[in-house]
């Protein structure tokens, strides 16, 4: 029965029409009656629901279980900036006997990946709080008026899930939050400033039961585009930067995920880490669950280093696919690589570690590193050696083949972001300026003024090892894979420990 009760209904409903009909009766209000019923049902609906009966299974599903601070790894700046801010909920009569005002807010900010959503379920743990989460997304509507009562409803819920669980504090965690949040240029966006106005006020705990104290923690990746009534002391009391992981970091991120997963003795986890410099969080987690995949294509119990260097390619440059190339396509390509590898082994000699044929992702060949000790200031001279290494692919296309191709796009756009950072670091010609001040005209010479130059420089260094090319394309083209090591055999260069850059 249950199962056909829809089909019943409909069939139900015109056949009792048509009986009061018959029978002389009036079938008009019935009809108006379930119109009306219908309309404000899928009006409700569209507006998210009149109570929280929608949001209660969504939130409740995303308290955490028992994730704490030690769960997380490569974050410990951010995790002691975060604790320390989290003593104010914790101890509170030590505040209140100092006069201290409790926190309204932390906003956590980073670029994607970094585990800012883990820290604040580890926030909600430390503080043995109420936790529900919501993404900025959520609270947008065609509607006006639905994101400020989405607002309520997700701060009426953390109050009644604390309340339910015998807390006297919640944490409401909003993802994305300049999806909401964003600067208010005094337009007609009425459902965004509602939406907002509706998230201060709530912030400013105007509204709701204030023995239940609420902290709200935000993440966003773009924090220059928040409206400055958020960011203002009393809301945002907290801005706390969550960086990608330095090579600890990194290890204790695979180790930590490691932890299920069975390792060949002898595996170095601190090798995967530095190869991995500019990881994320996630990244890594991919690395490993990307190794173990690895493992078990080859049906083997135990993750090998074989494994995890081939996770690391795929990660960052794709799947390795089955394309197949024409002769001329695939010297080409290992013309290309090899640009790349012996400008590599001119500018820092000993930093080669293979160059392959093998096709991942959108690449047709790659050129992997030696890893390099993490570096976050770089020198002119750095910087000018990286551009001529991505510009190492084209000029020897052009050096061989008289032209370039269209493999040289990606290295084109590499080498026009260090350009960008070269300018805006006042390296450049320009010298000090602010990129604002300089129109697209000006912007574009500079640009290839220092990418000519450096392309000119590039061309002299293969020009010199030119001989070198058909013995290496011999090679490469036979085996796919070139080592290091002998590719320095070959280009006479004595092997030397990586150079860090």
């Amino acid at each position: 029965m249950k199962t056909y009760g829809k089909e019943i209904a409909i069939g139900f409903v015109p056949v009792f029409l048509l009986f009061l009909m018959y029978v002389g009766v009036s079938p008009m209000p019935i009809i108006t009656l379930l119109l009306v019923s219908t309309a404000l049902f899928f009006l409700t609906k569209a507006r998210g629901g009149i109570a929280v009966g929608a949001m209660n299974k969504k939130s409740a599903a995303k308290v955490p279980t028992f994730l704490s601070f030690d769960d997380i790894g490569g974050q410990e700046q951010a995790k002691k900036e975060l604790t320390e801010a989290l003593e104010f909920m914790v101890k509170r009569e030590e505040i209140k006997k100092l006069g201290i005002r409790p926190l309204k807010g932390i906003l956590l900010t980073g670029p994607p990946g970094t585990g800012k959503t883990l820290l604040a379920k580890a926030a909600a743990h430390f503080t043995k709080s109420a936790f529900v989460a919501a993404s900025g997304s959520e609270f947008v509507e065609m509607y006006v008026g639905v994101g400020a009562s989405r607002i309520r409803d997700l701060f009426k819920e953390a109050r009644a899930q604390a309340a339910k669980l015998k807390l006297n504090s919640a944490v409401v965690f909003i993802d994305e939050i300049d999806g909401i949040g964003g600067k208010r240029d005094g337009g007609q966006h009425r459902e965004y400033d509602q939406t907002l106005n509706q998230l201060l006020t709530e912030m400013d705990g105007i509204q709701g039961n204030e023995n239940i104290r609420i902290l709200l923690i935000a993440a966003t990746n773009r924090k220059e585009l928040l409206d400055p009534a958020l960011l203002r002391p009393g809301r945002f009391d907290r801005h706390i930067q969550v960086d990608l992981p330095d090579k600890k970091g990194r290890e204790h991120i695979l180790q930590l995920h490691a932890r299920n997963k069975p390792l060949e003795e002898g595996v170095s986890l601190d090798r995967v880490a530095e190869e991995t410099f500019g990881f994320s969080g996630a990244q890594l987690e991919s690395v490993m669950n990307e190794a173990a995949i690895y493992a078990l294509r080859e049906e083997r119990e135990q993750l090998s280093q074989t494994d995890l260097t081939q996770a690391i390619d795929k990660v960052m440059m794709g799947e390795r696919t089955d394309r197949e190339t024409t002769r001329e396509e695939r010297e080409r390509v290992a013309m290309h690589e090899l640009g790349h590898a012996i400008m590599a082994e001119v500018l820092r000699p000993g930093s080669v570690a293979q160059v392959s044929l093998t096709p991942r992702g959108q690449a047709l060949g790659y050129v992997r590193h030696h890893p390099r000790k993490d570096s976050y200031l770089y020198t002119k001279q750095t910087l000018e050696d990286q551009i001529m290494i991505a510009l190492g692919g084209a000029a020897a296309e052009e050096l061989i083949y008289g032209g370039r191709s269209t493999g040289s796009r990606g290295d084109f756009e590499q080498a026009t972001g260090i350009v960008k950072t070269l300018i805006e670091s006042g390296m450049s010609e320009l010298g000090i300026i602010h990129p604002q001040a300089l129109t697209q005209v000006e912007w574009a010479k500079e640009n290839a003024n220092i990418l000519n130059g450096l392309m000119d420089r590039t061309r002299k260094h293969l020009g010199e090892n030119r001989a070198k090319f058909d013995q290496l394309l011999s090679i490469l083209v036979k085996e796919e894979t070139l080592s290091g090591d002998r590719l320095r055999e070959c280009l006479a260069v004595s092997p030397a420990n990586p150079v860090a850059s």
